[in-house]
C-alpha cells in the first residue's frame, strides 16, 4: 500500500510543552480522511511538520513517499493550513492570476476553479469585501490550481453557512471519488466529518488514541430500532437480542450485516415494520469516549 503521509515516532516540543509525543500515523492514499482532537492535540502541528514548515524534535515525517518539505514533493501538493490571508486590494480572480503565476502553473482553470468552489459572482470583488468563509473558498481554489494529488485542509468550512458547508462537503466528495485526489481535513465539525470522510484520527495531547474507518468505529454500540407491531413478537424474534421501548419499538442489538434476514424474519412473522433505523452510532461518541472533550478543535 502506498500512503500519502506517513509519520514515525514524530514528537515535536516547545519548551516543555509537547505538541506532537512519539506520533506515528500512516494515512493511505485515496479518499478522505479526517485528523480529530481537542484544542492542542497536535493536528495543525503534523500537518506543518509535514509540509517542511516545522521541524520535529524527533522522528521522519513522508508526504507522497518524499521526506518533508521535499520541493518536487509539495508541487504535488495542495495545502490551506489555518486562516488564510490574502492581498486585500485585489479581487478573487486577480488573486488566483497571481498565485497561478507564481507557481509556475502555466495554464491554471481559473474559472473552472472559482465555478467549482461557489464564487464566480464574487470573483471581481476586492478581496477585503470577502466574509471568512469566502475566504475559505478562495483559499481552496487557490490551492487546488495546481490539480495536486493530496490536499490538506485545516478547517476548511470555517465562516461558513450551513448552505456553504454543505457545498464543501459535496466538492470534498467529487474532488476524492472523480477527481482521484486525496484529501486530509481538520475539522471542528463532528457530525460533518463523519459524513464527508472515510477514515480518521484521533488525537490527543500529542498522541495517537484512536483510528480507523468511519463507518466501523460509530459501529460500536449501534443499535438498530425498529416500531413495529405487535412489539412482542419482535422480542419474541430477537430474545435477548431486543429490548423493549414503549409499547411499539424495540431496540435490535444486531451487526449491520443481520439487519435484512431479520427484516425478512418479521415480515414472514406477520409483524408490520412501519420504520426501521441505526442510532448510536456517531463519531461525537466515539471522540468523546477517547479524549473526554466536547469540543473537537
Amino acid at each position: 500500500m502506498s500512503f500519502a503521509l506517513e509519520a514515525a515516532q514524530v514528537s515535536k516540543a516547545y519548551g516543555t510543552v509537547k505538541a506532537l509525543d512519539s506520533l506515528t500515523l500512516n494515512i493511505p492514499r485515496g479518499g478522505v480522511f479526517g485528523i480529530l482532537g481537542p484544542n492542542g492535540a497536535g493536528k495543525s502541528t503534523l500537518f506543518r511538520i509535514v509540509l517542511g514548515l516545522v521541524r520535529p524534535t524527533t522522528g521522519e515525517t513522508r508526504l507522497l513517499g518524499a521526506p518533508a518539505g521535499d520541493i518536487r514533493a509539495l508541487r504535488r501538493i495542495g495545502a490551506v493550513i489555518e486562516t488564510p490571508r490574502f492581498l486585500p486590494w485585489l479581487t478573487g480572480r486577480e488573486t488566483l492570476r497571481m498565485l497561478a503565476l507564481a507557481s509556475g502553473e502555466k495554464a491554471p482553470d481559473i474559472e473552472g476553479w472559482l465555478d467549482r468552489v461557489g464564487l464566480t459572482d464574487a470573483a471581481d470583488r476586492k478581496v477585503n469585501g470577502y466574509s471568512v468563509g469566502m475566504k475559505q473558498r478562495l483559499a481552496l481554489a487557490a490551492a487546488l490550481l495546481t490539480k495536486p494529488e493530496l490536499l490538506i485542509l485545516d478547517e476548511p468550512t470555517s465562516g461558513m453557512d450551513p448552505a456553504g458547508i454543505l457545498e464543501m462537503r459535496a466538492l470534498m466528495r467529487e474532488l476524492a471519488d472523480k477527481d482521484g485526489v486525496t484529501i486530509i481535513l481538520a475539522s471542528h465539525q463532528l457530525d460533518e466529518v463523519q459524513r464527508v470522510c472515510d477514515a480518521v484520527a484521533i488525537l490527543d495531547h500529542g498522541k495517537l488514541v484512536a483510528e480507523g474507518r468511519v463507518d466501523q468505529l460509530t459501529a460500536v454500540n449501534e443499535r438498530l430500532r425498529l416500531t413495529a407491531s405487535p412489539a412482542a413478537k419482535v422480542l419474541e424474534i430477537l430474545g435477548d437480542r431486543g429490548q423493549a421501548d414503549g409499547d411499539s419499538a424495540v431496540f435490535a442489538a444486531i451487526p449491520r450485516a443481520d439487519a435484512p434476514a431479520l427484516i425478512r424474519a418479521l415480515v414472514k412473522a406477520d409483524v408490520a415494520v412501519t420504520e426501521a433505523r441505526w442510532i448510536g452510532g456517531d463519531l461525537e461518541k466515539v471522540f468523546l469516549s477517547h479524549t473526554g472533550e466536547t469540543d473537537a478543535g
